[in-house]
């Protein structure tokens, strides 16, 4: 029998230690199991990251494959590369803006270097992005705002000694498992508490000593009022506000009336105190996709950190803590030059930018200054101002808004798809190449907290697919001959990463493959060999005085409160949309669901008293045992009509439609608005209407209320 080898689950970004066990015979994994050796989950992993990992469902690319008279075709390596050498450098020939690149927070840290490499330093291409800026770039935004820098004070270290967790927009007791028993652990010790804002009665709710019921759409709006009622009720830390920031007299000039706030939010007044009171003590505010997701992501965001800065909630065991979805979203953003280069360098700054061009050897006019339009603004440039695009370990078609308009513009472009797993997106390629995935791939990945650990391969990869690395660095040598002067292997690209970052506010210039197979996980900044971070910004009392002191790395070096307002909502209800959609996660599904597919119309949830106005929409109503069949609908937006299978779940607020985000179909009928500051698309509140399921002749009927 060989031996388990240990390796990082790719699923979320906890970070959870695996040891794997290859099949004796073949490829593929035999068991997957939590390493009780991993300093960070110490044994712990979830059922979904082990399964995913040992036997995900989807259908694996193993040979290249290319288009032929309309039609996907198997084909060589060598023909595979040669199209979309032919593809992209035809593109690449009229412009470097007219091949855009769409990377993924699913990649190693080493994959991930060498696309921005490619896409930045070897294309020179302005259209680069990643389908992390659909999940995260709202908290980025918002922690730059503030602190001057990426990624969260806390860690997962702060957990146990927080007093008070509060868990607003995010459901980790399904989108990451571990974690949340970490928090649940925690609340459960005495004098501790778990509160959650959620428009949904979601399955962290369900385990929490209180659940604010929130209008969608409400958050900047109660945490201003929340805010707002700190300071009425003399909660405001005043030594650490003075001492250690800016803004807050500007910001208390414009705040609300805490209970008008919290009517816009649809919350009582009772639930804004209850809120107050708990930031009264050590509180570690936790965030997820239902801030993020929204044309308001980025004020709501800085909206919550004020919140812990007014309340001095930035020492060891509290303070905002965004939660990441994706496995290496942290090291994407750390490393892949989408917003930033290498170790958080600024994508305008001239020094920077000379730095970076005289590493990888290319003129520094090649470096674009500015990070691009995000993920919408790519696809909306697509046919005027791009030809080709390269998509790496993304499903857009199925993973961005209004996917109609994604289909379309993707017809239009010679598209070049890189992926382990058929999705909606191979459907539209020119050009398939075969990936490996996890347990097939040598690595690196950073959770959320900013720790850094291996990803090793148990097993080849099956038939002809290859690994992410190795395909880059196989496109970029018919591409740019001369920007990578070796074979790509993980170590030295890492090496080469780590190098860049010296000095840097995300400083991995003192890890190594042999420090980490020494100490299995370290956080950055790791200047040394002998650091790993901490909790980021607070230096500590004095031991003779107890003076506090803090270090931000903005202007002032202090840390600032946000001045965001809020935005209207893109698309409000009205009598043709009576309804507004939200999307979520669901337990043990995958992404867009390439792992996880599920068969069949995905499933919208209601409320009973909506399901019973829109009864006439149902061929018989949801609360009735009856066929499967029988309780289909069609779900319509202003963009596109969806079969859905309905439920009546009294969990679910009145007037709110909820889908699950890892169905092909949803993003059918999201809106393309974004933030205007971050570019994330606003996927949790669009208009909608319930209609009867069409009829053979494809007609269908609208219902009122």
């Amino acid at each position: 029998m060989t031996d388990r080898i240990p390796t990082t689950c790719m699923r979320c970004a906890v970070g959870c230690g695996l040891r794997q066990q290859p099949a004796d015979q073949g490829d593929g994994l035999e068991t997957v199991r939590g390493d009780p050796a991993h300093p960070i989950s110490q044994g712990l992993a979830c059922r979904r990251g082990i399964r995913e990992t040992a036997d995900p469902a989807g259908e694996r690319l193993t040979r290249p494959l290319v288009r032929e008279d309309g039609e996907l075709v198997s084909t060589t390596w060598e023909r595979a590369l040669e199209r979309a050498t032919e593809g992209l450098g035809t593109a690449l020939a009229e412009g470097s803006d007219r091949v855009a690149v769409l990377g993924s927070g699913q990649l190693t840290t080493e994959a991930a270097y060498a696309l921005g490499k490619l896409s930045r330093g070897g294309f020179g291409t302005w259209y680069y992005d990643a389908n992390t800026t659909l999940c995260m770039a709202s908290a980025v935004t918002a922690y730059y705002d503030a602190f001057g820098s990426d990624a969260p004070p806390p860690t997962d270290d702060d957990i146990p000694a927080a007093e008070s967790h509060v868990v607003w927009g995010a459901n980790p007791a399904v989108a990451h498992p571990v974690l949340f028993r970490w928090i649940r652990q925690s609340a459960a010790e005495d004098g501790s508490e778990l509160i959650v804002v959620d428009p949904v009665y979601s399955e962290t709710a369900a385990a929490a000593d209180h659940h604010v019921p929130i209008e969608p759409g409400g958050d900047f709006a109660l945490a201003r009022a929340v805010l707002a009622r700190v300071l009425e009720t003399d909660g405001i830390d005043e030594a650490f506000v003075a001492e250690a920031t800016t803004g807050f007299d500007d910001l208390c000039a414009d705040l609300p009336d805490a209970a008008d706030a919290a009517e816009r939010a649809g919350v009582s007044t009772a639930d804004i105190d209850r809120l107050a009171a708990a930031l009264e003590d050590p509180t570690l505010l936790y965030w997820g996709m239902g801030i993020n997701q929204s044309v308001n992501g980025t004020a709501a965001a800085g909206a919550l950190i004020d919140l812990c800065l007014a309340t001095g909630n930035l020492r060891p065991g509290s303070g905002p803590f965004s939660l990441t979805g994706q496995a290496n979203s942290m090291g994407t953003r750390v490393c892949s030059s989408k917003g930033t280069w290498p170790g958080h360098r600024p994508l305008g700054d001239p020094d920077h930018r000379r730095v970076v061009a005289e590493v990888w050897g290319v003129p520094v006019s090649r470096l674009p200054d500015d990070p691009g339009p995000g993920p919408v603004g790519l696809v909306d440039a697509i046919g005027d101002e791009i030809d080709a695009v390269y998509a790496v370990a993304t499903n857009p078609v199925a993973g961005m808004p209004d996917a109609t308009h994604v289909c379309e513009q993707l017809a239009d472009a010679f598209l070049v798809v890189q992926d382990s797993f058929r999705s909606e997106t191979v459907e539209y390629a020119d050009v398939v190449l075969p990936a490996a995935t996890w347990g097939e791939s040598e690595g690196t990945t950073i959770s959320m907290d900013r720790t850094v650990s291996r990803v090793r391969a148990a097993t080849e990869p099956p038939a002809m697919a290859r690994t992410d690395l190795e395909i880059i660095g196989l496109l970029a040598d018919r591409l740019v001959p001369s920007l990578f002067d070796v074979t790509l292997e993980p170590a030295t690209v890492f090496e080469e990463f780590a190098a860049l970052t010296a000095g840097t506010p995300a400083d991995c210039s003192g890890l190594s493959y042999e420090r980490l197979a020494a100490d299995r996980a370290v956080r950055w900044p790791a200047p040394t060999a002998d650091a790993s971070a901490g909790y980021r910004y607070y230096d500590g009392a004095d031991d003779t005085d107890a003076t506090e002191s803090w270090t931000f790395p903005t202007p002032s070096g202090r840390v600032r409160f946000s001045s965001g307002e809020a935005r209207p909502p893109p698309e409000p209800t009205d009598d043709d949309y009576p309804l507004t959609l939200t999307t979520a996660r669901r337990p043990n599904a995958y992404n867009t669901g390439v792992r996880t597919r599920a068969e069949g119309p995905p499933t919208a949830q209601i409320s009973p008293a909506t399901a019973a106005a829109f009864a006439d929409a149902l061929e018989q109503p949801v609360d009735e045992p009856t066929n499967d069949e029988r309780r289909l609908a069609q779900l319509r937006s202003r963009r596109a009509a969806v079969t859905v299978r309905v439920e009546s779940d009294p969990a679910i607020p009145d007037g709110v439609v909820w889908l699950p985000i890892h169905q092909p179909s949803v993003n059918a009928l999201t809106t393309a608005a974004v933030d205007p500051r971050s570019k994330e698309p606003n996927f949790k509140q669009c208009a909608v209407r319930l209609e009867p399921p069409r009829d053979p002749a494809g007609e269908s009927r609208l219902v009122g209320h």
